[in-house]
């Protein structure tokens, strides 16, 4: 869908369908909604009267313009409150506009900025929040089926921002563009992990990583499984070794900010399917492992999203891309294995891989220049169990990071929720023949577990780790948000880096 901005009176502008709004409570329409319900004769006021239109958040109500006004239809939406308006709002309301516009076949749609001035909300961030909301719920995956049926197969062409003062329509532009930027990082993200794990394989993830990199300006380089293991990877080696897709190690560099000897190291979980391995994961929905790689692709297209939009950061992202499969090759329960810190580790559970493969990311994105680390991973059902889809949890050593991604989270609508870190949760994982068990047979406390295990090899470095074992794929349709990969965390990645 292209996007733009253009200067023009929404009453006079030729579309198949223009959205305008109305905030809750209000009886008599202001603005662009004043305009075009005066050219439809008062048909907007006569509804809201009637109590057909009522601006409750996310209404949507349809109206022929029976050629009254060039648009073939107009779509008025509910704002909600004033008082409360933010972003996140006007991003679902974009959504509707989109989910409408499906409905009625519209290609091409035209809208007002909503909200701009209301509730703190300045015009470019609502135009950046109104590209967001379009073209993240104008996004579905494909699939390979030959017969594509139904309001998620259409396309709407252009989306079009209309503002009629030349001036107000030039500041536009610079919302709209991060907007779109942010959104096609968001979407290329939910591209890798909707599709299937065997086309997604690690040696195509890496394939991809070289070619996107290139046409940004990103520095990229891939190490091979023999280079892996050649390093002293060896816990992110004992991962892989029980598949014949051989894994691979994508390091990224984007030197935004040549004055800085700081450096964010950002490290995502790549498991592009997870079986469990010889810990097997029951086969109900165990389909859905195609998608344990959400921590990095988000991350990658997170990286691609800053290059373009030349944020004033270096980052370094450090992605393991590995398959967890049972053959006679792969790592057994009771197993001690090395890692690149020195440190051994028992396995439990083959099923804990995750930790075990950001363990290595870690200490590598250390040993490249990393002062703080950032690492996103589908890490541990538990965190699902404890807060849904709703919201990620985020764990860490540093509470200044800790409270900036809160802060990115809740501008982007990505929210996350702290989960402690207790000392006494270090006796759960406690070995009697290695340094750490992979895992607690106990079962308690297994979300702070995980990221307890990841931060003993992050030792002193300033360090926040987000599970999003719950929020990386959802099972059914909300908000923006189709049923699939949602490819959070990538707007809150491109927030808190441009930020911190």
């Amino acid at each position: 869908m292209k996007v733009r901005v253009e200067t023009s009176s929404i009453v006079t502008y030729q579309c198949d369908l223009i959205a305008v709004n109305l905030f809750e409570g209000v009886k008599v329409p202001t603005g662009a909604t004043k305009a075009v319900d005066k050219a439809l004769g008062g048909y907007i006021s006569k509804l809201i009267k009637n109590g057909e239109i009522t601006g409750k958040k996310e209404e949507a109500t349809l109206i022929d313009t029976q050629g009254k006004i060039p648009a073939k239809r107009v779509v008025v939406v509910g704002l909600g409150k004033k008082e409360e308006l933010d972003l996140e709002g006007i991003r679902r309301v974009s959504a509707s506009i989109i989910k409408t516009a499906k409905h009625v076949k519209a290609k091409k749609v035209a809208s007002v900025v909503h909200g701009a001035g209301s509730g703190g909300v300045s015009p470019v961030e609502g135009a950046q929040a109104l590209v967001e909301g379009a073209l993240l719920a104008e996004y579905h995956f494909e699939g390979y089926a030959k017969v594509k049926e139904g309001d998620r197969f259409f396309r709407v062409e252009q989306f079009v921002i209309l503002e009629i003062a030349p001036e107000k329509a030039r500041q536009l532009k610079p919302g709209v563009e991060k907007g779109s930027i942010v959104s096609e990082a968001v979407n290329n993200a939910r591209e890798l992990v909707n599709a299937p794990a065997n086309l997604v394989t690690p040696n195509y993830i890496a394939r991809y990583s070289v070619a996107k990199a290139k046409e940004v300006g990103i520095h990229c380089k891939v190490l091979d499984a023999p280079q892996i293991k050649e390093k002293g990877m060896l816990s992110f080696y004992s991962v892989a070794k029980g598949s014949d897709e051989k894994e691979k190690m994508v390091i990224l560099r984007w030197n935004g900010d040549k004055k800085s000897k700081e450096w964010l190291g950002l490290i995502g979980k790549g498991v592009t399917f997870d079986s469990g391995g010889i810990s097997i994961k029951p086969s109900n929905k165990m389909w859905e492992m195609k998608t344990d790689m959400a921590g990095a692709a988000a991350c990658l297209e997170a990286m691609i999203a800053i290059a373009k939009l030349k944020v004033k950061s270096n980052v370094l992202a450090v992605l393991p891309f590995a398959e967890n499969m049972p053959d006679g090759r792969a790592q057994k329960p009771g197993d001690v294995i090395g890692s690149l810190s020195g440190k051994t580790i028992e396995i439990i559970s083959t099923d804990a891989e995750g930790r075990m493969v950001l363990a290595d990311a870690v200490t590598y994105a250390k040993q490249l220049g990393a002062t703080k680390l950032v690492d996103v991973a589908t890490l541990t059902g538990a965190c699902t169990v404890a807060l849904g889809d709703v919201a990620s949890g985020i764990m860490g050593n540093d509470d200044y990071m800790i409270e900036a991604f809160k802060r990115a989270g809740e501008k982007t609508g990505e929210r996350v929720w702290q989960l402690p870190l207790y000392e006494e949760y270090k006796e759960y994982s406690k070995s009697d023949v290695a340094d750490i068990k992979n895992c607690t047979e106990m079962g308690k406390a297994s979300a702070s577990i995980g990221g307890l295990f990841v931060q003993l090899f992050v030792e002193n470095t300033p360090w926040i780790h987000i599970d999003i074992a719950g929020t990386a794929y959802l099972d059914r349709e909300r908000g923006y948000y189709l049923r699939g990969a949602t490819g959070i965390p990538v707007r809150s990645l491109i927030e808190f880096i441009s930020n911190v």
